[in-house]
């Protein structure tokens, strides 16, 4: 089972590269292009409240809700179950979604006061996104409708498509940053249009491949379905347990609104190089383990339960901890390669690269919480999660004051990473209690090795972290370079640190087959 899952998540992984790749070369057109300025903050500020709500409700809460149940009638039930699941959720999911749409466009102006308050302020700053937002709120309901397709491809072991889908999003914003933002009087409001056209597009991309599946939806109203109201259910806690992330990255954005110009946009470049490797590594193992977890639940296989988590955390931390040292110590050159071009000044980079530092602090944190929480959604304990998330929430939040508070008590000019390092934390915090619960509840019990392996994986992360740190040198020698050399210098110290990396693992004694705890 656990080679199966490996070769999923490794085609998740490819794919999802295919889509972070694209958008790193969208994100250093937007640096070229708009800067950190305020026409940029205001796009951000448009897209992140449609996005917010995506992966909160979409990708968070309906999709974590609707697999188990989903996996859970295909074992036991037929595929006439099956479609019948489908045909009532898509048109209760779609009929919901359009009443939400109509409000959300109408009530613009009110939630960005609510989500960057700090932009009242700035009379065209808060224009500027409501426009914006007009336009990209219609977003949620074709990428949660795409959310629904996904579940279903994932759920009978089609993780490509899903995992490829975002691409168009990319190719979208990339060709209207290119093609159509000149044509504009303010052009970040062709990235908007293109927002919307990219969530038609997306879920269109995925109706061919649920018709090979006989699975395409036949949509019908059915609020009180049985089913549907269980789904409900599950997905009411959801909503918070599943997402604390992306809300503490919204509380960020609400107090950068009022940290001044460009404090929206240098979280958002330094979020999105946290992103990359939380994406193309994290989510895949998350996205993979979700439908085996939830058959395996339903089969009463208590054993193979812990063991797919186990294999889960040691894959993990294989990949993420390499990363999260690299990203920390190559923030400067990262920041500096991608996007100090024309509108990105030297300025924007030391900012950027001070919120990304912060952020590679929490990343093991953030991609233990997406690892840890499919095991309490595939035994369908949406509760749990929402205690953590309560608790993690509240720790954030607080450490937000503290830290920006502190930053420009002391005279640091840089007080937009104190809410990077606040969310990191609160990741760490909600990471911790959740492992703590699957513990005691006796859900996931550690096979043998781990000790080894953490020991292994320490002694290889140094090496590479000081690897890094001494092939990088000082920050203001990337600057000097051009954007050749800069690309050149930083693709060849990642190999070579990823050299160093693997090389050390194999010398301490790592070997692959210690990915199965037992069977070594």
């Amino acid at each position: 089972m656990s080679r199966s899952l490996l070769r999923s998540t490794t085609t998740v992984g490819a794919m999802t590269l295919i889509s972070r790749v694209l958008g790193f070369v969208r994100d250093t057109l937007f640096a070229v292009l708009f800067g950190a300025g305020p026409g940029m903050d205001a796009f951000l500020v448009a897209f992140k409240i449609p996005n917010f709500m995506r992966r909160l409700f979409a990708e968070g809460a309906f999709a974590q809700a609707f697999v188990p149940v989903l996996a859970e009638t295909k074992t036991r039930g037929g595929h006439g179950n099956v479609q019948e699941l489908v045909d009532v959720v898509a048109g209760t999911l779609g009929g919901v979604l359009v009443v939400i749409t109509v409000i959300g466009v109408l009530a613009a102006p009110a939630l960005v006061f609510i989500f960057a308050p700090g932009f009242i302020h700035e009379a065209n700053s808060f224009g500027l996104s409501v426009s914006m937002l007009r336009w990209t709120f219609p977003y949620l309901m074709f990428m949660s409708l795409t959310a629904l397709a996904g579940g279903i491809l994932n759920t009978y072991g089609r993780f490509a498509v899903p995992a490829f889908t975002p691409v168009l999003l990319n190719l979208c914003l990339i060709g209207a940053a290119v093609g159509l933002s000149p044509l504009f009087r303010h052009p970040e409001l062709a990235l908007a249009l293109a927002v919307l056209a990219a969530g038609v597009v997306q879920l269109a991309f995925q109706v061919p491949f649920l018709r090979r599946l006989r699975l395409l939806p036949r949509p019908r109203w059915g609020w009180r379905n049985p089913v549907v109201r269980r789904i409900i259910r599950l997905m009411l806690p959801v909503l918070f347990g599943s997402s604390v992330t992306q809300i503490s990255l919204l509380l960020d954005t609400m107090i950068a609104s009022f940290l001044g110009a460009g404090s929206v946009s240098w979280l958002y470049y330094s979020d999105r190089l946290m992103e990359f490797p939380l994406g193309v590594f994290t989510l895949a193992i998350s996205t993979v383990i979700l439908p085996s977890l939830s058959a395996q639940h339903a089969n009463a296989s208590a054993d193979e339960f812990s063991a797919t988590l186990d294999w889960a955390l040691r894959l993990l931390l294989v990949i993420a901890s390499p990363a999260m040292v690299g990203l920390f110590v190559l923030a400067g050159p990262l920041v500096a390669t991608l996007f100090h071009y024309h509108s990105f000044d030297t300025h924007d980079v030391f900012m950027t690269r001070a919120s990304l530092e912060a952020f590679a602090f929490g990343m093991m944190g953030f991609s233990l919480v997406k690892v840890l929480v499919p095991g309490f959604y595939a035994r369908q304990d949406t509760m749990t999660p929402v205690r953590c998330g309560v608790v993690a929430m509240g720790s954030n939040m607080a450490l937000n004051v503290i830290f920006v508070l502190s930053i420009l008590a002391w005279g640091g000019s840089a007080p937009h990473a104190g809410l990077a390092l606040a969310t990191s934390c609160g990741a760490f915090i909600n990471a911790g209690q959740l492992y703590w619960h699957l513990r005691r509840e006796g859900a996931y019990e550690p096979l043998a090795g781990w000790r080894s392996l953490g020991l292994q994986l320490l002694g290889a992360n140094a090496a590479m972290g000081v690897f890094l740190a001494f092939a990088a040198g000082p920050l203001s020698r990337w600057l000097a370079w051009g954007a050749l050399s800069r690309a050149e210098h930083l693709l060849a110290i990642i190999a070579a640190g990823a050299a160093v990396y693997f090389a050390c693992l194999y010398l301490l004694g790592a070997r692959p087959q210690h990915l199965y705890g037992a069977e070594r």
